[in-house]
This record gives structure tokens, C-alpha cells and sequence, in this order.
């Protein structure tokens, strides 16, 4: 079944005038009206994700998750991503039990590295364990998942003596792997048997086909039922009523907060060439009015064989009332399109 779901950073919008970030509890309270809205069109999925930044509000997103709860019917809620390397996986299972007892069901974890390392400082962990901490997290999140009672031991946290962690779901949770596009990251979800999603956020996306194929080989390979493959992809996307108007009223959101996160990686500006390179048909942007941005979805589903799309639609924290519009397009027009050319 194709599932399309949108994913938020919380990105907080910067006023040029004030030079000042807005407050965060007003980004929160404009969060829970976007998901609202998203669920009431009938969106399959939201993803938060989880940053520590002054740039992004959201640095707990099974918090944002269990308030969303209480306000969305049937949309699933998802990390996008729980850092896991800097998280412990016996909180993040207690966390997200909650939430899927709060929402009837509708939980998920979308666990990764993290392609931002400001969690691991803060945390206490030390990057030169960027591999193993990721491993053997996942193993102990593995094992809660279906073990309430368990003895464990580990390098990386103290070990457990026959205890028990609750509350418990009612069913396992469902655990996707993030990957940025590393062979060894897409082995590990096949050797696990995992469901994974592929972040395509620069450059071309078809070139990701050899990875994506080779996840689906390997799954089967290593005895896994081919009936169980999921595989989604989460890429920025934004819905207007024209190019224009997207270059003119988002460009400048989306180019400042690359240009933010460009300052600590040595990034050049982020340029207009760029952006437009990434408008067509082979870039990684999937923005613009909805039947471009309706086929290039669908292009990218049939190249892929995906079973989820994941709509990254606040960077740059554009205004509200701009997000409101992104997301009623997107499930007005966008949503169905993309339905009707994978009806059966």
C-alpha cells in the first residue's frame, strides 16, 4: 500500500526586520494547526524530527507526537529522525509506547545517525563511536520492541538484569531505518529486515536507484519475505500556486536556512541556480505548482518502487498561512494525483 505523509523540522521562521527568531511555542501551536489540517485531508503520515538547534524548535518529537495525538484521528505518527546514537533506546520505547497508546495505534519510529552531531556533545557521547553506539542501540530497541522482560548488556550503556519496560505497546512498533545514502547503513536495514527511507535532498535522485536495489536484493537474499519491503523517501517539497510565486515568497526562506546550516559545514551561499537546477525534472526539489510537483512524485515512486513518500515541507520555516496553503494544496491536489496513478 503507498502511503503519503508530510515530515517537519519545526523550523522556526526568522523575521528579517526584528533579525530574531520567532517564539517557539508559537511555532508548536502552528505545528499542531498544519497536522490538524494534514489529517483532516486524509494524509497517511507525519514525521517530526529531532534537533538541537537555535534554528529548529523541535529537539523532543514524541512530545509534539503525544500532543498531536489528542488532535489528529488517523494520520500515523512518526520520528523523522530519533537520533538513536545519543538516544536511549529504553526511554525512546517508553516514549513512543505512550504515544501509540495515546493515538490508538499510530506510532512509529524513524530511527537514524543523525546527519547534524550537536545531540552527541550534548549528550555526552563521543563521535568517535558514531558506528557502534547506532548498532548496538538499535539491537537493545529491537529487543524492547518485542521482549517486555529482558537481560542485555552493552559497551555503550549499563546492562539490564531481567527488568521489565513499560508501558508497552499493543503491538510492536513499527521501526524504520533513516539513511542518507551509505551501502553500509541500507545492508544493515536489509540484514534486519527492516523497513527503510532514503533522505534525497541534493543532487539527482535517480542516482539512489543502485542503492534502493540493492537494499531490495540483499532483503531477500538474507531470507527476508519480499511481501514485507518498504521503502519510502522523505525530500523537500513545497506546493504553490505558480513557480513564481514560489521563487519570489519561498526562495528566500529555504536559501536562509541552507545558507544556515551551510555556516557550519563550510557551504558556500546557497544561489537562485541552485534552487532552479533543483526545480527540474531530474533535481532533488520537489516544488512548485501541483501537477509538476504531482509528476515528478509519481516519477519518483514508479523509478523506486516506493511504498511511502515523505513531503519535507517547512524548511526555512516558511510563514504559517504559507504552510497552511503548501499543505491544503498538497493534499487537495497534489495527494489525489499521485492516489489515482497507483490505483490497482
Amino acid at each position: 500500500m503507498l502511503e503519503i505523509g508530510i515530515g517537519m523540522f519545526g523550523d522556526l521562521t526568522f523575521d528579517q526586520k526584528s533579525q530574531k527568531f520567532q517564539p517557539t511555542s508559537q511555532k508548536f501551536n502552528e505545528i499542531i494547526e498544519q497536522v490538524k489540517l494534514a489529517d483532516d485531508l486524509g494524509i497517511d503520515v507525519i514525521a517530526i524530527g529531532e534537533h538541537h538547534r537555535p534554528d529548529y524548535s523541535v529537539s523532543s518529537p514524541e512530545i509534539i507526537l503525544a500532543a498531536l495525538s489528542t488532535v489528529t484521528k488517523r494520520i500515523k505518527l512518526a520520528s523523522g529522525v530519533t537520533v538513536l546514537s545519543s538516544s536511549d533506546p529504553v526511554k525512546v520505547y517508553q516514549d513512543f509506547a505512550t504515544v501509540d497508546l495515546l493515538s490508538d495505534g499510530r506510532a512509529e519510529i524513524i530511527a537514524g545517525r543523525g546527519s547534524f552531531i550537536e545531540s552527541y556533545p550534548l549528550f555526552g557521547y563521543d563521535l568517535k563511536d558514531y558506528e557502534s553506539l547506532f548498532d548496538e542501540k538499535l539491537d537493545l530497541l529491537l529487543k524492547i520492541n518485542t521482549t517486555e522482560t529482558l537481560t542485555w548488556t552493552g559497551k555503550h550503556r549499563p546492562p539490564l538484569h531481567h527488568q521489565t519496560v513499560l508501558p508497552r505497546a499493543e503491538r510492536p512498533l513499527p521501526i524504520w531505518i533513516a539513511v542518507g545514502g551509505t551501502p553500509e547503513s541500507v545492508y544493515r536495514a536489509a540484514r534486519l529486515g527492516l523497513p527503510i527511507i532514503f533522505a534525497i535532498i541534493g543532487g539527482q535522485p535517480r542516482h539512489f536507484k543502485p542503492l534502493i536495489e540493492f537494499y531490495k536484493e540483499e532483503y531477500k537474499k538474507l531470507g527476508h519475505d519480499p511481501e514485507g519491503i518498504q521503502i519510502g523517501v522523505h525530500s523537500h517539497t513545497f506546493v504553490t500556486d505558480s513557480d513564481d510565486h514560489l521563487i519570489q515568497n519561498y526562495f528566500p526562506y529555504y536559501a536562509g536556512q541552507m545558507d544556515r546550516v551551510g555556516r557550519s559545514r563550510g557551504w558556500a551561499p546557497y544561489s537562485i541556480q541552485q534552487f532552479l537546477g533543483g526545480l527540474t525534472r531530474d533535481g532533488a526539489l520537489y516544488m512548485g505548482e501541483p501537477n509538476l510537483v504531482s509528476e515528478k512524485i509519481i516519477e519518483t515512486i514508479e523509478m523506486f518502487g516506493l511504498t511511502r513518500y515523505v513531503a519535507h515541507m517547512d524548511v526555512g520555516g516558511p510563514p504559517h498561512k504559507d504552510m497552511m496553503k503548501n499543505i491544503e494544496l498538497f493534499g487537495t491536489k497534489v495527494v489525489p494525483q499521485i492516489r489515482k496513478a497507483f490505483e490497482n
